[in-house]
């Protein structure tokens, strides 16, 4: 686990500093994974991609966020192969899953739809001697949720737990990237009720709320 420098948690109180988390299709994180009523079949998708093979999802984190966490004493670090550029943004990779993304403005909905999987990597966050460690993240855009292990001080505490709610209400039109890549950019990433209670537990605190904005994310994959 390598620790964020001084001079990187202050670009980040300005706002500038990015980690990567998710992307979402969905409104809002309550939007249901069946396809609208409205329509009577399932339409051709505007793109497909049955299996990723990266590239990265990334986060500009909210000022907010990053003020809860020094209040709490938090220092926020990188695992795995996660990393974090000289401009403050914070990348894990894409190892697997898949996607379709549909036209957003027919009534079919979720119109971004699959699992997105980010193996070997994850964020950290530590104090007064305890780690919590999460990890192994997976982006389900159909149910706007974001999912991955927990473990403290090195022990698992729990697999694939219900993290952060992904509002999708801001997201961009699907755009075309260099290299053969797509990207979705806007959502907004959401501490969960799980995770807010984890972490208060953790901690013994009562600071952590559910809904507190994380920061807004952005999605590149491979199209070939």
């Amino acid at each position: 686990m390598r620790k964020l420098t001084t001079a990187v948690l202050a670009v980040a109180a300005t706002g500038a500093l990015a980690f990567s988390l998710a992307a979402c299709s969905s409104t809002s994180s309550t939007t249901s994974t069946s396809p609208s009523a409205s329509t009577s079949s399932t339409p051709t998708p505007v793109a497909s991609i049955p299996a990723l093979s990266g590239v990265d999802t990334e986060v500009t984190v909210d000022a907010g966020f990053l003020a809860a966490l020094k209040t709490l004493g938090l220092t926020p670090g990188v695992v795995g192969t996660a990393t974090l550029s000289n401009a403050g943004v914070l990348a894990f990779p894409i190892t697997g899953g898949n996607v379709k993304y549909y036209d957003p403005s027919q009534s079919y909905r979720p119109y971004v739809q699959g699992s997105i999987k980010h193996e070997g990597s994850g964020l950290s966050l530590s104090a007064g001697g305890t780690e919590v460690d999460l990890t192994n993240f997976t982006i389900d855009p159909g149910t706007s949720k974001l999912y991955g292990d927990v473990s403290a001080n090195g022990a698992s505490v729990v697999k694939q737990a219900f993290l952060f709610d992904l509002d999708g209400s801001t997201l961009k039109p699907l755009q075309t990237g260099p290299n053969n890549t797509a990207i979705l950019e806007g959502t907004t990433v959401h501490i969960s009720a799980d995770a807010a209670a984890l972490l208060n537990k953790t901690y013994n605190t009562t600071a952590v709320k559910e809904g507190l904005l994380v920061g807004v994310a952005k999605i590149t994959v491979n199209t070939k």
